[in-house]
């Protein structure tokens, strides 16, 4: 399903609008950049810091198409969006993928980010093969049977969507040169690597998060490279949540 962009907002909604859009079980957040907002389900899977972070080290260029698999509210498109970029949100769960809609109305983005929702383990039904310059994704990180389940299980947990098939529509979506940036667990790397390998990717550039200093990283950001040879890759200071050790 695609949502009709003639009848999307072109400016960002008041408070008020927002506050009566909100439907039940539902909050409203600040995104604390360019006044934009975010409406999330208290029983869905909410946006966190691995999000905003993976946002902030994507670096797109101007013109570039981005595609991003797994949209969930919208989070990552809403922090990329501006002038000169062009996005596509995909996201499987109606429920998310209307919302993440509702978002990019409401923040009066509609002509940058369009929501689809659908299934990207069958991407020959929503995008042409090499039609993105660049893939951002979120994928879950734990495979079934590891991790806690809980709230919004299928965001964290391999149930609707594994890394090799994440892998995999990227790659459709992506020509040679093209990039892929997520966020996923530094106890997968070697997992991650193999499946980027298969899938005719490399990773060219890396950045941990830790928690707070002296402490094991608890995500890492990674950019690949379609058709890069294995290589040198960029590490980046680590990001630290906290200096404070007491």
């Amino acid at each position: 399903m695609r949502w009709d962009r003639r009848l999307q907002m072109t400016e960002p909604a008041s408070l008020a609008v927002w506050q009566a859009a909100l439907g039940e079980g539902e909050r409203l957040d600040d995104l604390e950049y360019e006044g934009r907002r975010i409406i999330q389900h208290m029983e869905e899977a909410r946006f966190s810091l691995d999000a905003v972070l993976l946002a902030r080290f994507v670096q797109p260029k101007q013109g570039e198409r981005i595609l991003e698999l797994g949209t969930g509210t919208g989070v990552i498109s809403l922090l990329l969006a501006r002038e000169g970029l062009e996005i596509e949100a995909v996201e499987l769960a109606p429920r998310m993928a209307e919302l993440a809609a509702r978002n990019v109305r409401l923040n009066g983005l509609a002509s940058l980010v369009h929501v689809v929702a659908g299934d990207y383990r069958k991407p020959d039904e929503l995008y042409a093969p090499a039609s993105f310059s660049l893939v951002v994704c979120n994928p879950p990180w734990y495979p079934l049977g590891r991790g806690k389940i809980g709230r919004g299980a299928a965001a964290r947990h391999e149930v609707t969507a594994t890394l090799a098939e994440t892998a995999a529509a990227a790659r459709h979506a992506l020509p040679c040169g093209g990039r892929l940036a997520l966020v996923f667990l530094p106890s997968r790397l070697d997992e991650l690597f193999a499946v980027l390998k298969e899938h005719d990717m490399a990773p060219r550039r890396m950045q941990f998060f830790l928690p707070r200093l002296a402490v094991a990283p608890s995500f890492v950001l990674v950019e690949a490279r379609v058709g890069a040879a294995a290589g040198a890759v960029s590490i980046l200071p680590p990001l630290v949540g906290t200096t404070d050790e007491g």
